[in-house]
């Protein structure tokens, strides 16, 4: 603000902030970052092994030696004739409700539309693929399409979800810590726009290196390091960014 009077110049009054408020939030955001560290933890030690164990099973399995079926949880595949009551081939959808057997009816999701989920019309028969309670695959002619609960062989997928959890607890933890440690002064740890960038990056980063790692054939466990490296690399480039450039002269 500008003196008509005297032709200087005034900078208006700074907000005052209370510490109170900013260690209030400190506190929650450390509360919040549980919640992703629970879940980073559970997917290595849990969600990881327990899809790569179910995978190991599927490939294993050998078809089931007796006619019928004993029970509806076999550890064997089985081969089975579905009816077709109705199928669903809008992308909300992608399911079939399937009946004909003595365990197994009911409704089987996919993850797209081809190339037997949108060839399937109400009461015509389709031969389905059964593992442990579960159909993992319809077949038609010379067509076979995956549902949605056949395992498949992607655990770098997995591990950028555990990872991108983790990254997540990490950034909540650090901006709760901050706001406690330095409560009326935080930078360069505020939202806008270096959290809400660095959330951007804990979202997609891990998924961007679990997809090359698929692609690419590498292991899953060259998913975390690679990831966080990248958040590293990122939140370096974003706080230079960020900070002012130095006055010439000074």
């Amino acid at each position: 603000m500008k003196d008509t009077t005297t032709g200087t110049t005034h900078e208006p009054p700074a907000t005052r902030r209370s510490p109170v408020r900013a260690r209030l939030v400190g506190v929650a955001l450390i509360a919040l970052s549980l919640f992703p560290a629970w879940l980073g933890h559970m997917t290595f030690t849990d969600w990881l092994p327990s899809t790569m164990d179910r995978y190991r099973d599927y490939g294993a399995a050998e078809p089931c030696p007796g006619p019928a079926a004993t029970g509806g949880w076999e550890d064997c595949l089985r081969t089975v004739t579905f009816t077709v009551r109705d199928t669903d081939t809008e992308p909300r959808g992608l399911d079939a409700t399937l009946d004909g057997t003595d365990f197994w009816n009911g409704t089987v999701r996919f993850g797209d539309q081809g190339p037997v989920l949108d060839r399937l019309r109400p009461g015509e028969q389709v031969t389905g693929t059964v593992w442990r309670g579960r159909v993992m695959a319809l077949s038609r002619d010379d067509a076979r399409q995956s549902t949605s609960d056949e395992p498949r062989d992607e655990p770098q997928m997995t591990a950028a979800a555990g990872t991108g959890a983790a990254l997540l607890a990490a950034l909540l933890l650090g901006f709760g810590a901050v706001r406690l440690a330095r409560p009326l002064d935080h930078r360069p740890f505020t939202w806008r726009p270096y959290g809400n960038l660095m959330l951007g990056v804990v979202a997609a980063g891990p998924f961007a290196v679990g997809i090359a790692a698929l692609l690419t054939g590498l292991p899953w466990w060259t998913v975390p390091p690679a990831a966080v490296a990248l958040a590293v690399c990122a939140a370096r480039l974003l706080h230079r960014w960020r900070r002012p450039a130095p006055v010439r002269g000074s």
